[in-house]
C-alpha cells in the first residue's frame, strides 16, 4: 500500500491521517494536498529569503498548520526536518514579538509531536537558544518596570500560556538535544544551586525542564549518570518540602519512565513511597497541625503516578510490595463516609495509576518498536506483576465507587483495570450492581454502579479466554436496567439510557437461539449465549413500552400549568436526546425481524395518538425518525402515505390555511413527516411529488407553528438529498442478514471495527438528486425572492408577518441546499444564476428598506442577520454543531476505548463518525478567505446593524461581524476607519446607540479579534487617539453607567492584551534597504502616536476619565529598545505632582522605567585566579572564603575599596564556580559618574532640572508622604525603583535637596512619613552601587544617624516597612560594601531602650538584612548569637517570638545536605548543648512545670528554675519557627529536648492553657510529622521508650499520640526496618498494660490504627497474648462487711484483664468496613466480658456499638461470615435490652 501512495505523491509520507483514505472522494486528495504543500514550501522559502517575517512567513506557517490539520504529517522525512529547522531558527530570533513566537512555537510543537517519526540521527537541535528564550521572557529584567509588555489575557490566563507554550516547546525538542548537552547544562546551572537563594528554584526548574532522559543506553554516561547520584542524594537529604522539591520529583519520574530497567531504584523505594504518602496530606490522630507549605508544595499526582508505574515489575518486586502497602494503609480513607480536602488527590491517584500502568503495558507489548530505548525483557511486567497490581487496587476502587465526589474516577480506574484482569475486576462490580438494581431506596447506589458498569462494558461483553462467562451477564443486566427508565428520576433515567446504549452499541441484537440445534461446534458458554439471545426481541419491546410510558407522562398538558412556557425545559431536552440516541442505537443493532416488530409498534403508537408538538411530539417524532433512518424503504412506505393523506384531508378545507390556531392533528402529522424525511436522499425521491405537493400546501399557512414545521420539512428534504454522509452505523459491516449456519452474531459481541475494511455506505448526491434540489429551489425559493424584492422596491405591500414568513422560507432553503451553492462571487454570471448571490442581492435591498422605513421590525432584522451569516460561512454544517459533535465523539471514545491494545481499536460506529467529522472539518476549514467587494459590502451592512437603535439587533449583528473579521484577510484595516467615524468629536449627528455600538465593535468578543488593539502600528495610531478624543464627542455622557463601563472594559482589555510591538526586530542578519525603510517608518509612527496622545492630554476640555486612559495608553508605549520622546518624558515628570493619585501612581512607574532607559551600561570583566575545589564540594570552602564578611579586612580606604573584588549576587560560589564569574571593571573604564548639566542628553536634563528644583521636590515629598488607604499601605517597590534610578543615573546630585526632607520625615513618627523616608533610603543605598568611595563614605555619615533615629522612633505600623527597606537595600549586594550598615545594626539590637517592642523591631530589621546575605556573613551571625544567648530569657512574648525567628535564620545555613562542608556559620548542635545545660533545673526535678513567672522583671536575680522556664519558652518559639522554614531538621538535637516537651504538653484539647503548654503541644505535633532518615529511627524510638517509663502519665499518653503520627508519616521507612517495627509493637503492647486508664485506652486506639494501616498485622502470637490476658482471674467479690466501702480487688489483675480486652477490641475496630476470618471468634471472646467489672464492661459496650455502627451498611454481606450460633449471640448483644419486659 505504501508503494503506490509514494508513486502518486512522489515521496513516502511521514504519517498522514488515515481517515482521509475512507472518504468517498479519497482519490482526489493526493493532488489537492501536493498542490498546497508545493505552494507552502515555495512561498515559505521565498519569504525567508526576503526576510519578510510579516506577513509572508506568518501567513504561510499558518497555512502549514491548516495543512497538518487536514492531511496530518503528509510530507517526506527531509521536508519534515527542514520545516522543523526553519521554525526553530525563526522562534529563536532575538526580539521576535511574543505573539509571533507563540504561533510559530505551537506549530513546531505540532511538528515534533510524534517522536517516533524522527530519530536522533535525523535531527539535532541545540538547547541554548531555547534556554535564552525562556530566560528572556520568563525572567524578563525589564517587564516589571513596564518597558516590555507581555499579553495577559484574562479568559485563558494567556500569560501562563506563554509559559506553558515555552515549556511544551522545550519538552518537544528535548529528545533531540546533542549528547554533550547534559554536561553543558550542569556547568551552566550548577553554580545556581544555593539552597538559601531564589536561584535554587530556578536552577532545579531548568534541570527538570531541559535535562534529556531519552539517550540510548550506550550514551548514559553522558546523560543521567552525570547527575543522578548528586540530585537524588539532594532529594533524599531534604526534609521540609521546599518549593523546588516538586521539580526534582517530576524529573525523577520522567527519568524512571524513560529508562525502565536501566536504573536500580530498589535502595530508594521505601523513601520514595514514604514521601508519596506524606504528600497526600492525610489527617492522622486527633490534634494535628498542618504545616502550610506541605499543602502548597505537595507533589503533582500525574508525576507520582508515572514514577510508581515505572518502578513496578523487574526482578525484585519490591515496588509492588510497597504499593500494596500504600493502598492498604490508605484504603479506609476511600470509604464514602470519609470526606476532606485530601479526597480529590486520592481519587486522582486512583484514576490515573491504572491508566499509567496500561500505558506502560501497551508500550512493552503492543507498540511498534521505535528508535526510543525499549524496556529490557528482564524488567517487563509479567502476568504475575499485573495480577498483583490489580489485586492491590481493587479494594480502594470498590470503596471509591460510592464516593461523594461522584463515581467517575472509579469508573475510569475500573475501565483500565478490567482491560488487564477482567476476571478479577468485573465479578465484584457485578456483585454490587445486581442488588443496586433491585433497591428502590438508594438511587445513588444505582447511578454509581451503572456508571462503573459502563466503564467495564467492553471487557465484559467481549469475554475472551480470561473471562469467558462475561457475556452471559449481559441480558440479565439489560432486562433489570429497564425499570430505570423512570419519568420521576431524571439522573437515573439518563444513566440508564447511557447504560443500555453502551451495551447495544457493542452487541448485535440478533436472535440466534436456532443455532443451538443447527450447529454442533459451540462451547458451553456460547450455547448459553445463543439461547439467551432469544430474549432480545422481548427486551426491545419492553424498552419501547417504557419509553412510551415516559412520553405519556411528559406531555405538555401534564407537566405545565396554562401560563407557563411552551418550550422544552433543559432537562426535557436532555431526556429527549438520551431517548432518541438510545432508541436509534438499539434499532441500528437489531436484526431485520426484530426491527419489523418494533417499526409496527412505533408506527401504531404514533398514528393512533395525536401529540402536542412541543415536548411529547418531539420525542415520538424522534423515535420514528430513528426507525426510518435504519431501514428507510420499509419505514417511509408506512409513514409518508399516512401523513400526506391526513394532511390533505384536513387541508381540503380552504379556510384552514388562514386560521391562526391550527388543528392539532394537522400539526402533529406535519411534524411527524418533517422528522421521518431526515433519511437517505435516495429513498426519498420516489415520494418527491407527494412531498412537494405538501410543501406547496403548507408553507404559506397563516399559523406560525404550522409554517415553521413546513419549513423544517423543506430544510430536511433538501439536506437529505444535497449532503454527503454515511447511511449506516451498524457494528458489523453489511448488517446481520445472514443465516445462522454460516454466520454466528454472538462471535461479534464487543468486536472492534476494522479500519481497513469498514465498508462505509456513503450517500453522495446523484444527478437526479441534485436536479431535484434545484427544481425545489426554482419552485419555492424563486417566488419568495421576487416577492421580497418587489416589497423592498416599494412595488407591493406585505405585513410584517408575511415578510417574516418569506424570510423563514429563504433561510431554510439556504440551510438545506447550502452545500451545493458555490461561494459568493459578487459579479453575476448571466447564464447560471447562483442562488447564493441572488439571496444576497435581495437581502441587502430588503435590509436597507427595513432600516429606512420600519427599523422596529426587529424579528425580520434578526432573520436577515442570520441569513447574512449563513451567506458568508455556511457550506453544509455549522461550526458550533461541529465542535459539540467533536467533543461528544471524544467523550464516547474515552469511555469505550481500549488503551491496552491501542491502534485505533474502536467500535465501527465510532470510526465511521470520525471519518464523517473529517469530512466536515474539510468543509469548515476556511481560514484566510479572499476579501472581495461583495464581502466588503456585507461587512458594512453588518456594521450598520451593529450601530443601530435596538440593543438586541446590535449584539447579534456584532457577533456575526466578529466571526467574519476572523475569517477574511485584511478586512480589519478596511473596517476600523468606518467604526471610528462614529467616535469623531466634531460630528453632531451620532446617537448614543451608534456611539455604544461602535465602542462594542472596538471591544470585540472575549475570544475573537479586538479592533482597539490590533497588533500593528497603523491600527493603534488610529484607534488609541480616537478612543481618547471620543471623550469630547456630543454622544458621550459619563452619566450613563453603561458607557462608563464600556470605556473601563476597553482600557482594561487594551492593558491586558497589549504586547510591545516591535520597531526593529527586522534586523535579521542581512539587512536590505526595505528593512531600514520599514524601521524608520515604524519609528515615525511610534513617535507620532506619542505626540497625538500628548496633544489630547493638553486639551483642557478632556474629561478626567479620558485623561487617565490616555496616560494609561502612554505608559504602554515605554519600550526597552527605544527611549521615550522628550516631550513625553517632560509630561511624566510633571505628572509626578499631578492632583490625581491615579496619575501620580502611573507617573511614578513611568519615570522609574524612563530611568532604566537612560541608564548607562557598565562594563564587566571575568574575575581571574579562582581556584576550583577538587571534586564536588559545596558550602564554606577555602576557595570561597574571600567572599565572606570579615571585619578585620573590610575596605575602609579609597585604595582598599578599589582593590576589593565585589561580587553582588549571593549565590555565586556556594555550590560551585560558574565558568566565567563576572565583576565590574575598575572605575576608570566605567561611564563617567557625576555629569554636569552640559554633558547630559535632553531627556536627562529635563529630569535633572525638576529634581534639583526645591519647589518641585517639596511638592513631591508632600505627595509621597500622604496616606493612601489608612492602615493598608505598604512599602512601595515602584517608588523604590524611582529613587534607585535617580541616584544610580545622577549620582548624589539630588542629595543636598533631599537631605533636609529626610531628616524632617525621620523625626516624625507618622506611618506615611516614615514609609516615605524608608522608600528613599532603600533607593539611595541600592542606587549607590557604582559611586566612588568618597561619596559612599559621606553617604553613610548621613544615613547612620538617620537610621538610628528611625529605629528609635519605630512603631507597630512602621516596623514592617523598615524591615522591607533594609532587606531591599541588602538584596544582591556584597556585604563588604554595606559594612557601615551592618555594624550600625549590630551595635545593640536588644538593649532595652524604648521597651521590649523596640527591641523586637530592631531584631526584625536586622534579620531582614542578614537573611538577604545568606551564607556570606558567618562572622556577623556568630556575633549576633553570642549577643543573644544571655538574653534568651526574655519576659515579653513579642520579643521571644522575634528571637525565635532570628534564631531560625541564624541556623538556617547549618544544613545537612550531600557534598556540603560543615558550615562556618553557627551550628545547632553546639547551641543545643549550651541550652540544655541551662535547662537542667527543669529536666532533673520531677514536679510539674508551672508557668509561675511574674511578668515584670523583679528586682534581684530570680532562681535558676524560673530563668530556665523563660529560656524554654524562647526555645519553643525557635522550634516552631524553624519547622516550616529550614531544609533539614536537626533530629538528634531535638531529641534531647523531647523528654521536656512530653512533660509539659497537656493531654486534653483545650485552648485555655497558657502559652508554654500550647507551644509545647504544637512543637510535638510539628516534630512528629517530620521526615526521618533511616538512621534516625532507632534514636527516636530509644528516646520514646525512655519517656514511656516516666512517672508522669501525661508524658506516657503523649508518647502514643506522637507515635501514631510519626509512624504514619514515615510508614515505609519504618517498615523497611524490621527491628523498628518490633520495637514499636513492644512499646504499644507495654503501654496497653499501663496503670492509668487513659493511657491504656490510647494504646488500644494506637494499636487499632497501626493494624488498620497495615503497619502491624494480626498474627497468632499477638492474639493468643491478648486472649491469655483476658483470662486473668479476678478474685471473687466477698460479702462486704458493713464498714468497708472500698473494693479490694488487686488492681494489677484488673489492669491485665482490661489490657487483654482492649487488645481484642483494637483488633475488631481495626477493620471497620469488612469482616476478616478471625473476627467472629474474637467477637465471641469479647462478648464473654460484657458483665465484667468496670472499666471492662464500658470498653466492651463501646466496641460492640462501634462495630454495629461501621458494619451496619453492608450487614447483609457481612452476615455470611458468621455461623448461626455466633449470629444468635451477636443479635442478643447488639439489640439493646427491652425496658418494658
Amino acid at each position: 500500500m505504501k508503494e503506490d501512495v509514494s508513486e502518486k505523491l512522489g515521496f513516502v509520507p511521514q504519517k498522514d491521517i488515515v481517515y482521509n483514505k475512507l472518504l468517498p472522494y479519497a482519490d482526489i486528495l493526493d493532488e489537492e494536498s501536493n498542490d498546497l504543500l508545493g505552494k507552502i514550501k515555495g512561498n515559505l522559502g521565498r519569504a525567508v529569503q526576503l526576510r519578510e517575517i510579516w506577513p509572508g512567513v506568518l501567513f504561510w506557517t499558518r497555512k502549514l498548520s491548516t495543512y497538518m490539520r487536514l492531511y496530518g504529517r503528509k510530507f517526506s522525512k527531509e521536508d519534515h526536518v527542514l520545516f522543523i529547522q526553519l521554525l526553530y531558527e525563526l522562534i529563536t530570533i532575538d526580539k521576535l514579538e511574543i505573539s509571533m513566537m507563540q504561533g510559530l512555537a505551537r506549530l513546531l510543537i505540532n511538528l515534533l509531536k510524534k517522536r517516533e517519526l524522527l530519530s536522533r540521527e535525523d535531527l539535532e537541535l541545540p538547547w541554548r537558544p531555547l534556554y535564552e528564550l525562556q530566560d528572556r521572557i520568563l525572567y524578563s529584567k525589564t517587564e516589571h518596570l513596564g518597558l516590555n509588555w507581555f499579553p495577559k489575557y484574562a479568559p485563558l490566563l494567556f500569560y501562563h500560556s506563554v509559559e506553558n507554550v515555552l515549556k511544551t516547546l522545550v519538552r518537544s525538542c528535548r529528545p533531540y538535544f546533542p549528547e554533550s548537552a547534559t554536561q553543558e547544562m550542569l556547568e551552566e546551572w550548577r553554580p545556581l544551586l544555593c539552597p538559601f537563594d531564589v536561584t535554587m528554584q530556578r536552577a532545579i526548574g531548568y534541570f527538570e525542564l531541559f535535562l534529556p532522559t531519552t539517550l540510548p543506553p550506550e550514551l548514559h554516561h553522558k546523560g543521567f549518570k552525570l547527575w543522578f547520584d548528586e540530585l537524588l542524594s539532594l532529594w533524599v537529604a531534604v526534609q521540609n518540602l521546599p518549593g523546588w522539591e516538586v521539580h526534582l520529583v517530576n524529573l525523577f519520574a520522567r527519568l524512571a519512565n524513560d529508562n525502565i530497567g536501566y536504573i536500580d531504584w530498589d535502595p530508594y523505594i521505601p523513601k520514595i513511597f514514604t514521601r508519596i504518602l506524606r504528600s497526600l496530606n492525610l489527617p492522622v490522630g486527633t490534634s494535628q497541625m498542618l504545616v502550610p507549605r506541605y499543602l502548597t508544595n505537595a507533589y503533582d499526582v500525574g508525576h507520582v503516578v508515572l514514577w510508581v508505574s515505572a518502578l513496578l515489575g523487574g526482578p525484585s518486586k519490591q515496588a509492588q510490595a510497597q504499593l500494596s502497602g500504600l493502598f492498604n494503609s490508605i484504603t479506609s480513607f476511600f470509604h464514602p463516609s470519609n470526606h476532606g480536602r485530601w479526597l480529590m488527590k486520592l481519587m486522582k491517584l486512583l484514576q490515573r495509576l491504572p491508566a499509567s500502568v496500561v500505558r506502560r503495558l501497551h508500550r512493552e507489548r503492543y507498540r511498534k518498536p521505535t528508535w526510543l530505548t525499549p524496556v529490557p525483557d528482564s524488567h517487563k511486567m509479567t502476568e504475575a506483576d499485573i495480577t498483583a497490581f490489580v489485586e492491590s487496587m481493587m479494594q480502594p476502587v470498590l470503596l471509591a465507587m460510592f464516593s461523594k465526589t461522584g463515581s467517575l474516577d472509579a469508573a475510569q480506574a475500573l475501565q483500565n483495570l478490567a482491560l488487564m484482569r477482567p476476571e478479577l475486576v468485573i465479578p465484584p462490580v457485578l456483585e454490587k450492581t445486581y442488588p443496586a438494581m433491585e433497591t428502590l431506596t438508594e438511587p445513588h447506589q444505582l447511578t454509581a454502579t451503572l456508571s462503573c458498569m459502563i466503564g467495564v462494558a467492553r471487557s465484559l461483553v467481549s469475554g475472551g479466554q480470561r473471562f469467558p462467562e462475561g457475556p452471559t451477564h449481559m441480558l440479565p443486566l439489560l432486562m433489570r436496567a429497564l425499570p430505570g427508565v423512570d419519568p420521576n428520576d431524571f439522573s437515573k433515567c439518563m444513566i440508564t439510557f447511557q447504560f443500555i446504549a453502551t451495551f447495544a452499541t457493542l452487541v448485535p441484537l440478533v436472535d440466534c437461539s436456532s443455532a443451538v440445534h443447527e450447529r454442533s461446534d459451540l462451547t458451553e458458554v456460547e450455547r448459553e449465549m445463543c439461547s439467551a439471545s432469544a430474549e432480545f426481541e422481548d427486551f426491545v419491546l419492553q424498552f419501547m413500552d417504557r419509553c412510551f410510558a415516559l412520553i405519556d407522562s411528559s406531555t405538555l398538558e401534564q407537566t405545565r400549568e396554562e401560563t407557563e412556557t411552551e418550550k422544552m425545559t433543559h432537562l426535557e431536552s436532555l431526556v429527549e436526546l438520551g431517548l432518541s440516541s438510545t432508541f436509534s442505537t438499539i434499532l441500528t443493532q437489531c436484526s431485520i425481524d426484530i426491527f419489523k416488530v418494533a417499526l409496527e409498534k412505533v408506527f401504531n403508537f404514533a398514528t393512533t395518538n395525536i401529540f402536542e408538538t412541543r415536548v411529547a411530539g418531539r420525542m415520538v417524532a424522534d423515535m420514528c425518525r430513528a426507525a426510518s433512518k435504519c431501514h428507510p424503504a420499509q419505514s417511509l412506505k408506512l409513514f409518508v402515505p399516512h401523513c400526506c393523506n391526513a394532511i390533505n384531508q384536513i387541508a381540503v378545507n380552504e379556510e384552514v390555511l388562514s386560521e391562526e390556531e391550527l388543528d392539532k392533528e394537522l400539526l402533529w402529522n406535519l411534524q411527524l413527516l418533517s422528522e421521518v424525511t431526515r433519511v437517505d436522499g435516495d429513498k426519498i425521491l420516489p415520494y418527491s411529488t407527494q412531498l412537494v405537493q405538501i410543501l406547496q400546501l403548507t408553507l404559506h399557512l397563516k399559523c406560525k407553528q404550522g409554517y415553521t414545521l413546513a419549513c423544517n420539512l423543506l430544510h430536511h428534504i433538501l439536506r437529505s438529498t444535497a449532503l454527503i454522509y454515511p447511511t449506516e452505523y451498524c457494528s458489523v459491516p453489511g448488517g446481520f442478514q445472514q443465516p445462522t449456519q454460516d454466520y454466528l452474531p454472538i462471535k461479534d459481541w464487543g468486536r472492534p471495527g476494522d479500519l481497513w475494511n469498514l465498508n462505509i455506505q456513503w450517500h453522495v448526491p446523484r444527478v437526479e438528486e441534485t436536479s431535484f434540489v434545484f427544481y425545489v429551489l426554482d419552485l419555492i425559493l424563486q417566488p419568495e425572492l421576487l416577492r421580497l424584492q418587489r416589497y423592498a422596491q416599494g412595488e407591493r405591500d406585505m405585513t410584517r408577518d408575511d415578510v417574516l414568513q418569506s424570510l423563514s422560507i429563504v433561510q431554510h432553503c439556504l440551510l438545506g441546499a447550502g452545500s451545493l451553492l458555490p461561494l459568493l462571487q459578487g459579479e453575476p454570471i448571466p447564464e447560471l444564476e447562483n442562488y447564493r448571490d441572488a439571496i444576497c442581492r435581495v437581502m441587502r435591498q430588503l435590509l436597507h428598506h427595513i432600516l429606512e422605513h420600519s427599523e422596529d421590525d426587529t424579528k425580520s432584522l434578526f432573520s436577515i442577520i442570520k441569513i447574512i451569516s449563513d451567506l458568508l460561512h455556511f457550506k453544509g454544517s455549522h461550526k458550533q454543531e461541529f465542535d459539540s459533535r467533536w467533543k461528544s465523539f471524544n467523550l464516547v471514545k474515552k469511555s469505550m476505548e481500549n488503551r491496552l491494545h491501542g491502534r485505533k481499536q474502536h467500535i465501527r460506529a465510532l470510526l465511521i463518525d470520525r471519518v464523517m467529522l473529517q469530512h466536515e472539518l474539510r468543509k469548515l476549514t476556511v481560514e484566510g478567505c479572499e476579501y472581495k467587494s461583495i464581502h466588503q459590502e456585507l461587512m458594512r451592512d453588518l456594521l450598520r446593524l451593529s450601530t443601530s437603535t435596538y440593543s438586541q439587533v446590535r449584539s447579534r449583528a456584532q457577533s456575526v461581524l466578529f466571526t467574519a473579521l476572523g475569517t477574511y484577510n485584511f478586512c480589519c484595516r478596511d473596517l476600523i476607519p468606518r467604526v471610528l467615524e462614529f467616535l469623531e468629536p466634531d460630528r453632531s449627528d451620532v446617537t448614543q446607540q451608534q456611539f455604544k455600538g461602535a465602542l462594542y465593535c472596538l471591544l470585540g468578543n472575549h475570544s475573537g479579534v479586538c479592533l482597539a488593539n490590533l497588533h500593528d502600528w497603523d491600527c493603534i495610531t488610529l484607534t488609541w487617539p480616537a478612543i481618547v478624543r471620543s471623550g469630547l464627542s456630543s454622544a458621550m455622557s459619563l452619566e450613563k453607567p453603561s458607557i462608563v463601563r464600556l470605556f473601563d472594559d476597553l482600557a482594561d482589555k487594551v492593558h491586558r492584551q497589549y504586547e510591545t510591538i516591535g520597531i526593529d526586530f527586522y534586523n535579521v542578519p542581512s539587512i536590505s534597504h526595505f528593512i531600514i525603510y520599514y524601521w524608520s517608518v515604524s519609528l515615525r509612527k511610534y513617535e507620532s502616536l506619542v505626540g497625538e496622545l500628548l496633544d489630547c492630554l493638553n486639551d483642557r476640555n478632556m474629561p478626567w476619565k479620558f485623561e487617565h486612559n490616555a496616560i494609561g495608553f502612554m505608559s504602554l508605549l515605554l519600550r526597552d529598545d527605544h527611549p521615550l520622546p522628550s516631550p513625553a518624558v517632560l509630561f511624566f515628570v510633571k505628572s509626578l505632582n499631578h492632583d490625581s493619585l491615579l496619575v501620580r501612581k502611573l507617573a511614578i512607574s513611568a519615570v522609574a522605567g524612563i530611568m532604566k532607559q537612560l541608564k548607562r551600561p557598565h562594563k564587566k570583566v571575568p574575575v581571574s585566579g579562582l581556584k576550583e575545589p577538587a571534586g564536588m564540594i559545596a558550602g564554606d570552602r577555602p576557595d570561597n572564603q574571600w567572599l565572606q564578611y570579615n571585619s578585620s579586612s573590610l575596605p575602609r580606604t579609597q585604595q582598599d575599596w578599589e582593590g576589593c573584588t565585589f561580587v553582588e549576587k549571593t549565590h555565586w560560589g556556594y555550590y560551585s564556580w560558574p565558568q566565567k564569574l563576572m565583576m565590574y571593571s575598575p572605575s576608570e573604564e566605567q561611564p563617567k559618574q557625576g555629569l554636569t548639566r552640559e554633558e547630559m542628553t535632553e531627556r536627562e536634563q529635563i529630569i535633572y532640572d525638576h529634581f534639583s528644583d526645591p519647589v518641585f521636590i517639596n511638592q513631591l515629598i508632600e505627595f509621597l508622604s500622604l496616606e493612601d488607604r489608612k492602615g493598608k499601605d505598604k512599602f512601595s517597590p515602584r517608588r523604590f525603583c524611582l529613587f534607585k534610578g535617580l541616584f544610580r543615573n545622577f549620582n548624589d546630585a539630588f542629595l543636598p535637596v533631599l537631605k533636609p526632607h529626610m531628616e524632617r520625615l525621620v523625626a516624625d513618627t507618622h506611618e506615611s512619613k516614615q514609609r516615605c523616608v524608608a522608600e528613599i533610603t532603600s533607593g539611595l543605598i541600592r542606587g549607590s552601587k557604582h559611586w566612588s568611595y568618597g561619596k559612599v563614605e559621606s553617604l553613610w555619615e548621613l544615613l547612620c544617624p538617620l537610621l538610628r533615629t528611625a529605629l528609635n522612633n519605630i512603631t507597630v505600623e512602621t516596623y514592617a516597612d523598615w524591615g522591607t527597606c533594609i532587606a531591599t537595600a541588602c538584596e544582591s549586594r556584597d556585604p563588604r560594601k554595606l559594612h557601615w550598615l551592618f555594624e550600625m545594626l549590630m551595635e545593640s539590637p536588644v538593649n532595652g531602650e524604648g521597651g521590649s517592642f523596640v527591641d523586637a523591631c530592631r531584631l526584625y530589621v536586622l534579620q531582614g538584612g542578614l537573611a538577604q546575605q545568606e551564607w556570606r556573613v558567618p562572622e556577623l551571625l556568630h556575633r549576633l548569637l553570642q549577643y543573644l544567648e544571655p538574653k534568651l530569657t526574655q519576659v515579653y512574648k513579642n520579643v521571644r517570638e522575634r528571637i525565635g525567628s532570628v534564631l531560625t535564620y541564624i541556623f538556617m545555613i547549618d544544613v545537612n545536605l550531600p557534598y556540603t562542608q560543615p558550615t562556618a556559620s553557627p551550628r545547632i548542635k553546639e547551641f543545643t548543648e549550651r541550652v540544655l545545660l541551662r535547662l537542667k533545673p527543669l529536666t532533673e526535678g520531677d514536679e510539674e512545670i508551672q508557668n509561675h513567672v511574674v511578668e515584670e522583671n523583679d528586682v534581684g536575680e530570680q532562681d535558676e528554675r524560673t530563668q530556665a522556664i523563660k529560656l524554654l519558652k524562647t526555645v519553643l518559639k525557635w522550634l516552631m519557627a524553624s519547622a516550616g522554614r529550614s531544609f533539614s531538621t536537626a533530629v538528634p538535637e531535638q531529641l534531647q529536648l523531647l523528654p521536656l516537651l512530653f512533660k509539659i504538653a497537656p493531654v486534653e484539647n483545650d485552648d485555655s492553657y497558657d502559652e508554654l503548654k500550647r507551644d509545647a503541644k504544637t512543637c510535638l505535633s510539628l516534630m512528629s510529622q517530620g521526615l526521618l532518615y533511616t538512621e534516625q529511627i532507632p534514636l527516636v524510638l530509644l528516646a520514646l521508650q525512655e519517656i514511656a517509663g516516666s512517672s508522669s502519665w501525661h508524658a506516657r499518653y503523649t508518647v502514643l499520640t506522637y507515635l501514631q503520627i510519626m509512624v504514619f508519616y514515615n510508614l515505609f521507612t519504618f517498615l523497611s526496618d524490621q527491628g523498628a517495627v518490633n520495637d514499636v509493637r513492644a512499646l504499644v503492647i507495654r503501654l496497653l498494660e499501663d496503670e492509668q486508664l487513659e493511657v491504656r485506652e490510647m494504646a488500644a486506639t494506637t494499636l487499632s490504627g497501626f493494624l488498620q494501616c497495615n503497619f502491624l498485622s494480626i498474627e497468632g502470637p499477638m492474639q493468643s497474648h491478648f486472649e491469655a490476658l483476658c483470662k486473668t482471674r479476678l478474685p471473687k467479690k466477698r460479702k462486704r462487711e458493713l464498714g468497708s466501702v472500698v473494693d479490694t480487688i488487686p488492681s494489677g489483675d484488673l489492669v491485665r484483664r482490661h489490657a487483654g480486652v482492649l487488645g481484642l477490641s483494637a483488633c475488631i475496630l481495626s477493620s471497620p468496613y469488612d469482616v476478616p476470618t478471625w473476627m467472629p471468634q474474637l467477637l465471641m471472646d469479647l462478648s464473654a466480658h460484657l458483665n465484667d467489672t468496670q472499666p471492662i464492661e464500658m470498653t466492651v459496650k463501646k466496641t460492640l456499638s462501634n462495630f454495629r455502627r461501621t458494619h451496619h451498611d453492608n450487614w447483609q454481606e457481612h452476615k455470611q461470615q458468621f455461623t448461626d450460633d455466633q449470629l444468635l449471640v451477636l443479635t442478643d448483644l447488639l439489640v439493646s435490652p427491652c425496658y418494658y419486659a
